[in-house]
């Protein structure tokens, strides 16, 4: 299927019209029960969202011309954060203005082989998830590790700063090196934020 090339019946023609692959052990997540987890998503978005339990491919159109495209985007990004393994409420973060998803493919850094993949996504999390925890704490970010992709949720610079440290763990960097980054980025940034509402409020 090409975006934007499908016309259906009931569709409004000439308006964004986006897809998402849902792998098939998460189509239950994004459709919750009793199609709760997809009515808010529409709610919420003012779209239409519709759903192929056997293929995984899911349609985002809106629900009227009036709606607003960068509402159907956001309601993609949802629905993808919650294909990367999100539970609904974190992927739902991504309404606010700010937030954004950023997906890391591991398979780019390490190539396809089991065991590294496998050994790479141990460090990202951690034992008894204790790293990707720390992350997540130390950014504000929420961060999942599905299949062999890592996702980050947060706002440009919190998640920008959290992929930084899960690129480092790839690269085979000690944990401690990690978290000693975190502090000095995240410390930087708050300041730098700081600095930002005090001339703000001087203008």
């Amino acid at each position: 299927m090409q975006g934007g090339r499908e016309t259906r019946g009931g569709s409004i023609p000439g308006v964004l019209r986006l897809y998402a692959k849902v792998p098939l052990d998460r189509i239950g997540v994004l459709i919750g029960e009793k199609g709760r987890v997809k009515t808010e998503i529409m709610k919420r978005t003012r779209t239409r969202i519709t759903v192929d339990s056997t293929t995984g491919m899911v349609v985002i159109e809106p629900e009227a011309p009036d709606v607003p495209p960068f509402m159907v985007m956001k309601a993609q990004e949802i629905v993808r954060a919650i294909a990367y393994g999100f539970p609904p409420e974190k992927a739902m973060k991504l309404l606010d203005e700010d937030a954004v998803l950023i997906v890391i493919d591991l398979k780019q850094y390490v190539g396809d082989a089991p065991n590294h993949l496998q050994r790479v996504k141990g460090r990202i999390i951690g034992e008894k998830g204790k790293a990707r925890r720390t992350i997540e704490e130390m950014t504000g970010t929420y961060i999942t590790v599905y299949d062999n992709y890592v996702a980050i949720i947060g706002d440009y610079e919190t998640a920008s700063i959290a992929k930084q440290a899960v690129e480092m763990l790839i690269e085979g960097r000690q944990h401690s090196t990690v978290y000693r980054y975190l502090e000095r980025a995240m410390f930087d940034l708050r300041r730098s934020r700081m600095t930002q509402l005090w001339r703000a409020k001087l203008h």
